[in-house]
């Protein structure tokens, strides 16, 4: 290749177009923007939150459905939002748990080249393009992290909140691995990455394996009951006091 040049992919998705023409690459930044601020403006008011990541693919009668749909209820009864991506399976089961306890369940769902659906148990819903959008949204409203069993999105999804907890880029919200027999694997090569000084061995105190919801939602409120206070929103009642 001579200085200039570019590789064309044969279908050319997005992010592999290489530099295009300023115009092209400012209307892209502009519809980045769009739908930023259409997420900001969705769940400005949906209150504290628990994001609950995890698979899309287990069904209704999966024992990861039925705990995370205790993790759900468990999320409603500390009195906080559960957000997920929106979709089916560990979402969906999340959200319905919040639903049936009398939460608040929030999705934010993708744009795939085969459809998702938006699961019937989501008040408050929002669409996105862009995967990098989606997990910042994800992760800007929330106060706590829940890793349920899944595949590359959730793990993805995972090392992206946990690198940002590590840099300190955010604050050290708690995140729990669910799912001792699926993830003990992981912690165990996270283990192996201390011993090789590729990250420090306090960097695995971040993270929480559990089986337990009860022990989730113990680590979830003792750090948020730690670092935070309750503060009731300030009401301008003078504004609409008759003249």
């Amino acid at each position: 290749m001579t200085p200039g040049e570019r590789i064309i992919p044969s279908k050319s998705p997005v992010y592999l177009e290489g530099p295009r023409s300023r115009g092209y690459e400012l209307s892209f930044a502009l519809r980045v923007f769009a739908q930023m601020i259409k997420g900001f403006r969705t769940l400005h008011f949906v209150g504290p939150c628990v994001t609950v990541f995890g698979s899309a693919r287990f069904k209704e009668d999966h024992p990861y459905y039925e705990a995370a749909r205790e993790m759900g209820r468990q999320i409603a009864g500390l009195g906080f939002t559960t957000m997920t991506g929106g979709g089916p399976g560990i979402m969906e089961a999340a959200n319905r748990g919040a639903f049936e306890a009398g939460g608040a369940s929030v999705g934010c769902n993708i744009q795939l080249p085969y459809e998702q659906k938006v699961n019937p148990y989501v008040q408050t819903s929002i669409t996105i393009r862009y995967f990098f959008v989606r997990k910042m949204l994800l992760e800007k409203y929330s106060y706590a992290f829940i890793i349920m069993p899944g595949g590359f999105g959730t793990m993805d999804e995972f090392f992206e909140t946990l690198t940002l907890v590590q840099t300190k880029m955010i604050s050290q919200f708690p995140l729990v691995l669910f799912g001792v027999s699926y993830y003990q694997p992981l912690m165990d090569y996270m283990k192996k990455m201390a011993d090789e000084k590729t990250i420090s061995p306090e960097d695995l105190d971040l993270v929480l394996l559990t089986d337990s919801a009860a022990e989730a939602m113990d680590h979830i409120r003792k750090y948020i009951t730690t670092n935070y206070k309750i503060k009731p929103r300030r009401r301008l009642w003078w504004l609409f006091e008759k003249r």
